[in-house]
This record gives structure tokens, C-alpha cells and sequence, in this order.
């Protein structure tokens, strides 16, 4: 068991308080119920002692978006009851080391990808969650992947189906990041849509993750279930200067 540094502790602690007093906040505008809404730490780029005090402050959902820099974290706290998320880009070659600890993969953007951490996860005997991931740039166009990966709205529902029909994943719903410029607001409602579909065809698929440090609120107004927060709970990246 590594030792935390108390110093450390209290600093985030003091940021969970505020992420989740601004959640508060973003949910009464809503009107909806803080506790529908799940907080994953995104946890890249920090070490897992900060995993660790994370985890001892209550948040167990906890999130990686490089599969070099997750595995090993995962291995080193795996005496911890977390909820690991899988949330960044990821190649179909990694696909075996991910379905090994995920339990949430956020980030499925090709039926390629479905099929193999579906395969990967049966023959580990696990059952990952997969979100869809969708491309919220309004020049996204169908059959091509965005950017940051995700795919065009109109090929949601039929990825949805690839994912749904493989016996080793459990398809959770979508996920999203909203595009660099433009309203956050206007992108995740275009996401809330995708989403509503979707249930409509899996009504069990109902997380909606969407939103991170910056743009919290507007998730939570468009019904997000699951926010990626980072620098809200860990401070910025960078060297950490005592």
C-alpha cells in the first residue's frame, strides 16, 4: 500500500466538493436529480497514488484514455473496488489489453472495434459496457470517423446494433465530446436526440456521457449521465510545483 501525501488529499478532496457543488447547481437549473448523474475522475497524465486518494474520497468510477498508461494503473490498484473507464481513441490492437480491466468502454467508433472487444472480452470472461461514440462536428458525414473518433449521428443506431448483437458486451448507450468551437449547449442537444433514439430501438441503453471540466453544465441540461472530469478533480496537468 502506497503512502498518500495528506497535502494532496485535502486538495482534492476541496475540488471534489466544488465539482460536485457546481453539479448541484447544473442539475436544480435542470431540474433534475443529482444523483442521476455519475462522476468518473479522469485520471491521465497523474499517478495512481492519486487513483488511491480518489478512491478513499468516494469517487470509484475512474476514468484512462491511453491504454499504455491505464493497464498499468489498473494493475497497480487492483486491490481497489474502481469501475475502470476506457475513454479515449482506441486502435483495434489494443483491444485485447483493454477488455482485460475495462469495465466501461466509452470510445466504440467502428464495428471492427466492437467485434474485437467483444471477442477480446470472451475469451477473458468479461462483459464490458460499450457507448457508442458520436461525432458531434456539424460537418460530420456518414460512414466517416470524426477527428477525435465517433461516429456520424445517422450510423449510431446501426453500430448500436453491432454491439448489442455480440454475446460478450453489454451496450450502455452513447457517449461525445463536443467539438472545440462552437456552443457545447447546441452539440450535446444534437447528442441528447442521438441518444433518444437509440433507446428507442435498446430502451436499456440510457447513460449519456457527455461533458468534462469545462463544460459541465451544458451536459447535465442535456440530460448527461456520466461527466469526464479531469482537471476539475486532479488540477491542470503539468508539473506539479510545492
Amino acid at each position: 500500500m502506497s503512502h498518500t501525501d495528506p497535502a494532496r488529499t485535502e486538495q482534492i478532496r476541496a475540488n471534489i466538493r466544488a465539482a460536485r457543488a457546481r453539479i448541484e447547481e447544473a442539475c436544480e437549473k435542470a431540474g433534475r436529480d443529482p444523483s442521476e448523474v455519475s462522476l468518473i475522475g479522469v485520471t491521465k497524465t497523474y499517478p495512481a497514488g492519486d487513483v488511491r486518494i480518489l478512491a478513499s474520497l468516494g469517487v470509484t468510477d475512474v476514468g484512462e484514455n491511453r491504454d499504455q498508461e491505464a493497464a498499468p494503473k489498473a494493475a497497480e490498484t487492483a486491490d481497489l473496488a474502481l469501475t475502470w473507464h476506457f475513454v479515449g481513441q482506441l486502435q483495434t490492437n489494443k483491444a485485447r489489453s483493454v477488455a482485460s480491466y475495462a469495465d466501461v468502454v466509452h470510445s466504440v467508433d467502428r464495428a471492427k472495434l466492437a467485434r474485437a472487444l467483444g471477442d477480446r472480452a470472451a475469451a477473458a470472461g468479461r462483459r464490458p459496457t460499450c457507448l457508442v461514440q458520436v461525432n458531434l462536428d456539424t460537418d460530420s458525414e456518414a460512414g466517416v470517423i470524426g477527428p477525435r473518433g465517433g461516429v456520424d449521428p445517422g450510423d449510431v443506431v446501426g453500430l448500436a446494433e453491432r454491439i448489442a448483437e455480440h454475446e460478450a458486451l453489454t451496450l450502455g448507450g452513447v457517449m461525445a465530446v463536443a467539438p472545440r468551437d462552437g456552443d457545447p449547449d447546441a452539440a450535446f442537444a444534437r447528442l441528447q436526440e442521438v441518444a433518444g433514439v437509440v433507446r428507442d430501438h435498446y430502451p436499456r441503453a440510457t447513460m449519456i456521457s457527455a461533458g468534462m471540466s469545462g463544460d459541465l453544465e451544458a451536459a447535465i441540461g442535456r440530460g448527461a449521465t456520466h461527466l469526464r472530469l479531469g482537471t476539475a478533480l486532479l488540477g491542470s496537468r503539468g508539473p506539479i510545483v510545492g
